[in-house]
């Protein structure tokens, strides 16, 4: 543990209230950051910057000071913008991860059409990938990082592999959200080999992801966190069960309660910070 006494807490997620809802957690999350902000821990908030997301309305603004991040994947650069609003209600900011190639379009996940973007796996490795870069740039070390959304799954393995020497994750502990299927396509298979941003991952560690469907990002976002808060109320019995087998790893389980009261959340939170 750091000798600063200042705990910080990091959401990684793809859904937040009031900016998108996708399940009831982008409600909890809101609660959570709020709630977490209120109890004293420094808290910021990551999430991509969806074409949906009404700049205007949210009063989204860039953060000139932190532009200039390139990020690569596959040998291919991407500009990062980096916008920022201050959440409702709170004085605590919310940070978007943008670029024009993946998050410009006034869709989500799927076209007019109801068809799955081709390029979503790409999607996932840049917000995931940016996400982690602009904490590096922010040289804001996290005790805890919680990420939620299966947009957020190749991180627990980034943290571990990619990323174990930077100093600034030295000691963060991080959290993943298990949730049931939120899409029954399966990436493109250019997915595995860009999803392979170092070569400090192994073969092994990418394994669980490699299929490319939601259950397996979720399975390997699980198997690389320190702690798996079950997010669905009937999660699937393969995920459930390959979270339970796993040797010292916590696991919380799902509670309807949530909805009203986040304190179970916040009190994890603080024992992380504490350990």
């Amino acid at each position: 543990m750091s000798a600063d006494t200042k705990k910080r807490v990091l959401i990684i997620a793809n859904e937040l209230s009031p900016y998108i809802e996708f399940t009831d957690f982008a409600y909890i999350l809101n609660k959570l950051a709020i709630k977490t902000f209120d109890s004293g821990l420094e808290i910021r908030v990551i999430m991509p910057r969806f074409g949906v997301i009404n700049e205007r309305r949210h009063r989204l603004h860039e953060v000139v000071r932190l532009s200039g991040i390139n990020v690569i994947i596959d040998k291919d650069d991407y500009p990062l913008m980096i916008k920022v609003a201050s959440l409702p209600n709170a004085r605590l900011q919310v940070y978007f991860m943008d670029n024009e190639d993946y998050f410009k379009r006034k869709s989500v996940f799927r076209d007019d059409q109801d068809n799955f973007h081709d390029d979503n796996g790409e999607r996932m490795i840049f917000f995931c990938k940016s996400a982690l870069e602009t904490v590096k740039k922010f040289g804001w070390p996290p005790h805890v990082i919680h990420c939620h959304g299966w947009m957020t799954s190749l991180i627990p393995m980034y943290l571990k592999t990619a990323y174990k020497k930077e100093p600034v994750f030295g000691y963060s502990k991080v959290i993943y959200t298990s949730q049931n299927d939120q899409f029954s396509e399966i990436l493109n298979p250019n997915f595995a080999k860009k999803a392979l941003i170092s070569q400090d991952i192994k073969e092994k560690d990418f394994e669980p992801f490699k299929d490319g469907t939601n259950r397996a990002l979720t399975i390997g976002g699980g198997r690389f966190a320190d702690v798996a808060v079950i997010g669905s109320e009937n999660l699937d019995d393969e995920i459930y069960n390959d979270l339970a087998s796993a040797k010292n790893k916590k696991v919380v389980p799902y509670d309807e309660s949530w909805k009203e009261d986040i304190a179970p959340l916040l009190e994890l939170y603080k024992s992380l910070t504490d350990s």
